[in-house]
């Protein structure tokens, strides 16, 4: 039984990776638990030992050699502890085996839900960490669950050998995608939370590192640091605009985006179901930082206010809307992206 027993800690621990160590803690404790229930007279007077090099699990009374015993839950004669220590003395303490056989059923039981409740904290410990050195990285997940009443969506998500169910809650999702059961997604990790209940990824489809990765992903340059991105400001499902900038003079960062014929952001653009995405250069002058980040709107003008925070921008009559956007979406994105309040004029008013 005791081979059997280190060849099934050994398979634990090359299928599940398990640590062997974990898993002798959690029996040596099991074995405790079921002592403790069926002798607790003897209190904590024992000794468990499990040794792999010998493959040997032992259980021993530990009693002290006595002339008179008093308490045979804790003491033997001198006799009887010669049986088996043929060289004990008055006043050793000697180690008396304990046959695991002599287990009642439900101490029995209680040793197993040990084990049990030992294992599924290893493998919680084990998605734990996997998914934990995944924050703030993309994972490509399948739609499980789609709930119709509330819109939470269960993706069940995988990193190396690791699996889990994740929830993409209705803030996290886009509002405008329709995800059914089956469907591919890549999903941003925003962080893992270790609950009683097992590790909880909270997962997006609406942050902006979502897009931010995904440049990472399909651009070289932006993956080996030539072309960096300074800025990203999203409405997820409608329009992103994302500040680029290089320190190579001969690097083009808007066209290192762009791709050969569009196809860069193109890919990421189908990634995110349509999404639109303006790509501008960053600038450490504001006006000009500015000015760029009401892309597609042509600007006249930016005036810095004494603030420090705001700006006015004069833009030609024709370009007001534009400029604006629907619903004021571009000048908002703009704000966003740069961090100043930008209030917008038509030339004729200037």
């Amino acid at each position: 039984m005791n081979a059997e027993f280190f060849d099934a800690v050994a398979q634990l621990e090359k299928e599940k990776g398990i640590p062997r160590e974990f898993m002798y803690e959690k029996i040596q404790l099991a074995m405790k638990t079921a002592f403790r229930r069926d002798f607790p007279e003897c209190e904590d007077n024992f000794e468990i030992i499990v040794d792999e090099p010998t493959r040997r699990i032992e259980m021993n009374i530990l009693k002290t050699v006595v002339e008179n015993v008093e308490d045979p839950n804790k003491e033997i004669t001198l006799d009887a502890a010669r049986k088996s220590v043929k060289k004990a003395e008055i006043g050793d303490v000697i180690a008396v085996p304990v046959e695991t056989k002599k287990f009642g059923r439900i101490a029995a039981q209680s040793a197993k839900q040990v084990i049990i409740q030992g294992i599924r904290e290893a493998e919680r410990g084990i998605v734990y960490d996997e998914f934990t050195s995944k924050e703030h990285e993309i994972l490509t997940g399948v739609v499980s669950h789609v709930e119709p009443r509330n819109g939470y969506v269960s993706i069940r998500i995988s990193s190396n050998s690791e699996l889990t169910e994740a929830i993409l809650t209705p803030n996290e999702r886009v509002k405008s995608e329709s995800l059914r059961e089956g469907d591919r997604i890549k999903v941003y990790v925003v962080e893992v939370k270790n609950n009683p209940r097992g590790p909880q990824v909270v997962i997006s489809r609406t942050h902006p590192g979502l897009v931010k990765r995904l440049f990472e992903l399909e651009v070289p340059e932006i993956a080996d640091g030539t072309v960096e991105i300074r800025s990203i400001a999203r409405e997820a499902g409608s329009r992103t605009k994302i500040a680029v900038w290089s320190m190579d003079a001969n690097v083009d960062p808007i066209g290192s985006c762009v791709g050969p014929k569009g196809a860069r952001v193109a890919n990421i653009v189908n990634e995110l179901r349509g999404e639109k995405i303006d790509i501008i250069n960053y600038s450490d002058i504001p006006e000009d930082y500015i000015a760029a980040s009401l892309a597609p709107s042509e600007v006249l003008s930016v005036t810095m206010l004494e603030d420090g925070k705001s700006c006015r921008v004069i833009v030609p009559d024709s370009q007001l809307s534009l400029a604006i956007g629907k619903e004021g979406q571009n000048a908002r994105l703009a704000a966003k992206l740069t961090g100043f309040k930008i209030d917008i004029k038509p030339e004729s008013e200037a």
